[in-house]
């Protein structure tokens, strides 16, 4: 997968909506940023679980995921054995976003941290 997407503020943008009253993103576009399946992001999240407090990423639930879907945002809950989503999907809020980074193993991941911590850097000393 190539780094445009990350840099691409526009489609970034069309993955962030507003649930709970607070912008997030999903598990699986977050996923697809950082070049990761899924599955793997959800289960790095639940073993690191201590670190993301409901104020960084919470489970939807079943009418928010039914909103998302009427608006064409997610696939089917897996219904049948042709594909679709086999949970209800996570929201992270930037915080959570974040916080993610620092759990996932790929290398998209590790130049983000680098990218948080340099651009944090520079806002303090200025």
């Amino acid at each position: 997968m190539n780094n445009t997407i990350i840099k691409d503020n526009q489609r970034i943008e069309n993955m962030i909506y507003e649930i709970r009253g607070k912008q997030v993103m999903l598990d699986s576009d977050l996923a697809r940023l950082y070049n990761v399946e899924t599955k793997y992001l959800n289960r790095q999240v639940k073993r690191n679980i201590n670190k993301f407090p409901e104020d960084f990423c919470f489970q939807l639930t079943v009418e928010e995921y039914k909103y998302l879907r009427c608006q064409n945002v997610t696939s089917s809950l897996k219904t049948t054995k042709y594909g679709g989503r086999r949970y209800i999907p996570y929201a992270f809020t930037e915080h959570g976003a974040i916080m993610l980074v620092s759990v996932l193993k790929s290398e998209i991941a590790d130049e983000d941290i680098n990218n948080i911590l340099l651009n944090k850097t520079k806002e303090v000393l200025s």
